[in-house]
């Protein structure tokens, strides 16, 4: 296996960098690269993480996964880039300096048209699908969420339509789900097929991978960002490899994480709910815990402490994370749930059926 100037061979653990771009300073843009490959042929796991630049519990629990011992104890082959966005990492914010929107929405989709010329996170974008679209048979791509969020699995939909019929989709999805599953987190559903691509997620490392490229993948949410959270990143750690246990790379049994879903139903994502007044924000619930519609989730208040509004969730779930700050506008969200999903995880990818929630 060769990415970049990494080269492995049968038993080896090797470093190095994957050339992206180049900068106007005359430096190339470079990832980190590590590739584990095991004496066993096997399957070809891919880790990717911290695209967003300040997510660092999901950088070091990818760089901890790439242990000194991982090529002696794996069939197959793990290629990991523990960092997809350095030019985020330099200043500890999400998105690059390039163009400043988010990098993970920009990875190919056969389905996007434009006429104008790609721009350079896309060209660096298309140069990392491209890699790992001709060699992997899974890919876990690992984030963090808000504010004191609670750690997650996003399970996207699989569409089909242009790329693959109902039948083959539904074969996808079931790869899936059983990677999904040996992650052993709580999964949350992504969002309904309009809004799934209207928020071009089919763009993201994960959804590219997937609805694109036809790879089992999925995101892992581990915690807050900007500092790493050790707990959290140990939970990454162990969760991908019980992926590598599920694909056979790893003979030894799953390690539970033992972290359960605090409600019994199916639920996907929901950016939710929002103020319809603007005024300072003092929540009423945090992560973990559980809501009913109805329920306040956050006050509104005025400058001076009074109640302009309380706000109240229009769903049964649980909080994922807050949203950052107090200070709300018109219609700013207040928080991400997780909230009840009746929807089917493999749909057309016009789909337009389920219009409920937020959408």
């Amino acid at each position: 296996m060769h990415v970049g100037t990494a080269h492995s061979a049968p038993g080896e653990l090797v470093t190095g960098w994957f050339e992206v771009t180049d900068l106007p300073t005359g430096s190339p843009e470079r990832l980190p690269v590590l590739i584990a490959d095991g004496e066993r042929d096997g399957p070809t796991l891919w880790i990717t993480a911290a695209i967003h630049g300040d997510e660092v519990t999901a950088m070091a629990a990818a760089q901890d996964v790439m242990s000194e011992t991982i090529e002696l104890s794996i069939a197959g082959t793990v290629v990991c880039l523990p960092n997809l966005n350095p030019a985020g990492l330099r200043r500890t914010t999400r998105t690059s300096y390039y163009h400043d929107d988010d990098p993970n929405r920009h990875f190919p989709d056969p389905d996007a048209e434009s006429t104008r010329p790609p721009r350079v996170q896309e060209l660096i974008d298309e140069r990392v699908y491209e890699a790992f679209a001709d060699s992997a048979d899974a890919l876990v791509d690992l984030h963090t969420a808000q504010v004191g969020s609670v750690p997650f699995v996003i399970r996207d939909r699989v569409l089909y339509g242009s790329e693959r019929d109902e039948d083959e989709a539904r074969e996808l999805a079931a790869d899936l789900e059983r990677l999904v599953d040996a992650f052993d987190l709580p999964v949350v559903n992504e969002y309904a097929a309009e809004e799934y691509t209207d928020q071009n997620l089919q763009r993201s490392t994960a959804g590219a991978a997937l609805n694109n490229a036809g790879i089992p993948a999925f995101t892992v949410e581990l915690g807050s960002h900007t500092v790493v959270e050790e707990d959290n990143r140990e939970l990454g750690v162990r969760g991908v490899m019980n992926v590598l246990r599920e694909l056979g790379m790893v003979d030894d049994e799953p390690e539970p994480l033992d972290v359960e879903s605090p409600v019994d139903f199916p639920v996907k994502r929901a950016v939710h709910p929002h103020t319809d007044v603007a005024g300072i924000v003092r929540h009423r619930v945090e992560a973990g815990d559980v809501v009913e519609a109805g329920d306040v989730v956050a006050d509104v208040l005025t400058p001076h402490g009074g109640r302009k509004a309380a706000v109240e969730s229009e769903h049964d779930g649980y909080v994922l994370g807050r949203h950052e700050g107090v200070a709300a506008y018109e219609n700013d969200p207040l928080a991400s749930l997780a909230v009840r999903d009746e929807g089917d995880l493999v749909v057309p990818r016009d789909d337009e059926s389920d219009e409920d929630g937020e959408t």
